[in-house]
């Protein structure tokens, strides 16, 4: 495959993985995101990621940026088309090389856990032994030792004896592909984890979707930050490994649910650099009240209204506040939320009291 230097000094394509090669071989060829998907025998929401992926690393804005840079560098030819067909649309795809994709495992825990072999749902047991499965799912690219399952999943109540050794034999008899003897859980002398390559978890997507939301914000394109931002805060469907037992669990469900207020945060304050306001405004309005005590939530939402000129209800939502506070907590507002009333109350739209949207 031919990589010649890319123009403008950025990055070439032997940056890429040999899989986001093939998905941006596939963009220059002019398929969408469904087709590729269909070619490379991988999820939509995988060809997305991996998408994004690509435009990180090579630095560039947006999908045709992508197609050029795909010509640039040599790696699809005009005139010289693909050679495996593409049925969708007539348009022909370079053979993939080497071994065919084996089953393919998703797994979601940004809500109840949920399993998915070849596309179809999979029970992988009681709760016990679906937070077993979590914690490999959320150490991809490392072992998960037999103390530490007995840590992160039953905690002070660990059972000892051969009770990780039973839950991996079930997890691998549910995780097979019909009569395949292979199953997608590998054993090594550090401990136990999913076998690279073949597992799609949605938090990585998830982290997929932010980072190029992240590098659409610094090409200036707020627009296209605001919609991988609303994909990835998309992929939470409730409370992030609801009803799982064990520290791995409780630890993993605070981290995400703060990952996701701090995302929706992000995404408001792009909306309201937009001029969007009024879409900020909702956005706000229900996150307040799902985190009633998140003072820089409702900092943010003040600004918001003040920018949409409604001062009496960026007031109100200061008063609801500091009751909440008082009442809950017993402290008082602290200085970013009192800054925020007083640029309210002096009329200062500048951003003061503005704080720090949270990071993500």
């Amino acid at each position: 495959m031919q990589t010649t230097t890319a123009p403008h000094g950025r990055p070439t394509v032997t940056a890429l993985t040999p899989q986001e090669r093939e998905v941006l071989y596939a963009l220059g060829c002019g398929l969408e995101d469904a087709e590729i998907a269909d070619v490379l025998a991988l999820p939509e929401l995988v060809v997305s990621g991996l998408l994004g992926r690509v435009l990180v690393k090579l630095e560039l804005r947006d999908r045709a940026a992508a197609i050029v840079h795909a010509f640039d560098c040599g790696l699809v030819v005009p005139g010289q088309g693909p050679r495996r067909q593409a049925a969708a649309r007539g348009i022909t795809v370079r053979q993939r090389t080497g071994p065919a994709p084996g089953p393919w495992l998703r797994v979601s825990v940004l809500g109840p856990l949920r399993a998915w072999l070849a596309g179809q749902p999979v029970d992988v047991g009681p709760v016990r032994q679906q937070a077993v499965l979590a914690a490999l799912a959320l150490s991809p690219d490392r072992s998960v030792s037999r103390q530490q399952l007995l840590d992160g999943v039953w905690g002070m109540e660990s059972p000892g004896g051969n009770v990780v050794p039973v839950y991996v034999y079930r997890l691998r008899k549910s995780l097979r592909l019909g009569e395949c003897p292979d199953s997608l859980i590998r054993r090594d002398r550090y401990g136990y984890g999913l076998v690279r390559g073949v597992a799609e978890l949605d938090v990585a997507c998830m982290e997929v979707l932010v980072t190029a939301a992240g590098a659409a914000e610094r090409a200036g394109d707020l627009s296209e930050a605001v919609r991988l931002c609303d994909r990835a805060l998309d992929l939470f469907c409730g409370v992030p490994l609801a009803g799982l037992p064990g520290p791995l669990a409780e630890l993993e469900r605070l981290r995400l649910a703060e990952r996701r207020v701090a995302l929706a945060q992000r995404k408001a304050d792009w909306q309201l650099r937009l001029g969007r306001v009024a879409e900020a405004i909702a956005g706000l309005s229900a996150l307040a009240l799902e985190e009633p005590l998140n003072e820089p939530v409702a900092v943010l939402l003040m600004r918001a209204l003040q920018r949409g000129g409604r001062r009496a209800e960026a007031l109100a939502v200061f008063d609801r506040a500091g009751r909440r506070l008082a009442d809950d907590l017993g402290v008082a507002p602290g200085e970013l939320l009192r800054r925020a009333r007083w640029a309210v109350l002096r009329g200062d739209d500048s951003g003061a009291g503005r704080g720090r949207v949270g990071a993500a």
